[in-house]
């Protein structure tokens, strides 16, 4: 009861010197006066919209968020070696493992290969597809064409072996990407960590820096700030591509916003949008997400939710949720979902409930890990409306999601 007991005392010593009651507190934050009491005294934990809320409201700096993930992130660091490890060690031997494995002994001119616009075509193919099929369904599927890609690359004596190296790379980076999708983040690290082997043999020495992009997503979705600032932060600092350094700003905001430091974050987010609106080189394969027509607003409304500003959070999702093309349904999941988070956390339930209704049918399709930590979280936040009609309706359908992950 650590934790509590820490952040407790620090919330009651935050709400006594503004002069507030337990009431009031808990006109603001939408929980019971009886609830606040006891994380106040230690009995019960607080949820995490809870600390950011009350971050927020007191302008508290990330004390609050501190007080609250100390002894999580001392357990992160004790546990999961393996791991670490991965991230720690990044690139390994992995594609000399498969030049020694892959393909016949013979080569192939250039004139015998098929174009490299047909695999990055392929490749564009996946990913309109894995935003309709659950990981497990895809991976095998990408791994095999990735194997394709390679094995051509180890026979091919021309100007093409870098092209296959490089689209190689960017199979294996997605590959990574559905991997933490699945929920395997070591698989999601090692195949990270072999797309940039296979972008460095091709002559594409910036891949290493998204991947501190991707690593940084891992260290996000565990609650590491600091980790995830410094690893996006890192990215930045080198002569990456603008699109790199625009994806590794975004990062760096959603770290800063984990953080509670609302003005860093707002900085990050600057700095994305400048770097994203540059042009990028014709016919390279594309990094990250093509799916949002504004991303940078979309990370916007992540962020504030996580800096405790759940109704502006509600808003800006709102209208950027709008633009998602129907049939993107891993993205509609994803940001719909801290849609319907950022409305619970907002007190309006209803609206919540009937954000989600669609999206949670839609989980049973795509199945991803990554989204199921907000479900885990929305399921947190309905808890506090038991009595809610809307709330008991979606119960089912909400426990089918969290079963389904076991």
């Amino acid at each position: 009861m650590d934790i509590p007991l820490r952040f407790g005392a620090e919330l009651r010593r935050l709400r006594e010197g503004a002069g507030m009651t337990l009431q009031q507190l808990a006109d603001v934050t939408s929980y019971s006066r009886g609830h606040l009491s006891k994380i106040e005294r230690g009995v019960n934990p607080p949820t995490m919209n809870l600390v950011q809320c009350c971050d927020a409201y007191f302008d508290a700096g990330g004390r609050l968020r501190r007080a609250f993930s100390a002894e999580a992130e001392s357990a992160e660091k004790k546990s999961k070696p393996a791991r670490r490890q991965v991230i720690a060690t990044g690139v390994g031997s992995l594609l000399a493992t498969r030049f020694a494995e892959g393909g016949r002994p013979d080569h192939v001119s250039d004139s015998e290969l098929p174009p490299d616009a047909l695999f990055q075509d392929q490749l564009h193919q996946m990913k309109q597809l894995g935003q309709s099929l659950r990981p497990s369904a895809i991976l095998p599927a990408l791994r095999s064409q990735a194997s394709t890609v390679i094995a051509l690359a180890t026979r091919a004596t021309g100007p093409s072996r870098a092209g296959l190296l490089v689209t190689a790379s960017r199979f294996a980076e997605y590959i990574g990407w559905v991997a933490q999708e699945d929920g395997d983040e070591v698989a999601a690290l090692n195949a990270t960590a072999e797309a940039v082997e296979l972008a460095r043999a091709g002559g594409d020495e910036y891949l290493a820096d998204y991947a501190l992009v991707r690593r940084a997503l891992v260290t996000y979705y565990n609650g590491n700030a600091p980790r995830t600032i410094a690893l996006a932060q890192q990215a930045q600092r080198s002569g990456a591509p603008p699109r790199i350094r625009g994806l590794a700003a975004q990062r760096e905001a959603q770290g800063h916003a984990l953080a509670g430091d609302e003005r860093a974050c707002g900085q990050a987010l600057d700095r994305a949008r400048d770097l994203l609106a540059a042009e990028e080189t014709p016919g390279s394969p594309v990094l990250g997400t093509t799916q949002l027509a504004d991303p940078v607003s979309m990370v916007t409304g992540w962020c504030l939710y996580d800096l405790g500003r759940p109704r502006r959070a509600a808003a800006v999702l709102d209208r950027e949720c709008r633009r998602i093309a129907p049939h993107a349904l891993n993205t509609r999941t994803r940001y719909g979902l801290r849609r319907a988070l950022a409305l619970a956390a907002s007190g309006e339930v209803d609206s919540s409930c009937e954000t989600a209704r669609e999206l949670l049918a839609f989980m049973s399709v795509i199945r991803s890990a990554t989204v199921r930590t907000d479900v885990r979280r929305l399921d947190r936040e309905w808890s506090r409306f038991r009595g809610n009609p809307a709330v008991r309706g979606l119960r089912p359908a909400l426990a089918n999601v969290l079963n389904a992950g076991n």
